[in-house]
């Protein structure tokens, strides 16, 4: 059973930067789609970024052009590379995991993490 363990959040002030990290346990796992979502209270879950196994990118919505999405194929990791941080951007962050896409319909992501809580101070 292939685990996606995120990690890497916690409180920021706004303006600052941090890095989230999706590790899965699996060597032979190897997803066409990892990306992440985040979900405020109240709100529902958003897509955020992806990455294909081919290293393209796509991001959506207000942190578009500030946070970036990366891989080491050798540490089984995705990370996400988060700047001029917002309070806005505070939410629980989900690293998810999709075998076929479309990156569209979140129920392609079979795969998801437990959450990593990242807090945005002003």
């Amino acid at each position: 059973q292939v685990q996606l363990v995120e990690s890497g959040g916690g409180l920021v002030p706004a303006g600052g930067s941090l890095r989230l990290s999706c590790t899965h346990s699996e060597r032979s796992f190897r997803p066409t789609f990892m990306a992440w979502f985040r979900q405020s209270p109240g709100k529902d879950r958003e897509f955020v970024a992806a990455i294909s196994r081919t290293d393209s990118t796509w991001y959506e919505g207000p942190t578009k052009g500030r946070f970036t999405i990366a891989r080491s194929n050798a540490k089984n990791t995705v990370y996400l590379y988060m700047s001029r941080l917002r309070t806005e951007d505070t939410a629980v962050y989900f690293c998810a995991a999709s075998e076929s896409g479309p990156i569209s319909d979140q129920d392609s992501f079979t795969f998801w993490g437990q959450g990593t809580q990242v807090t945005v101070s002003s």
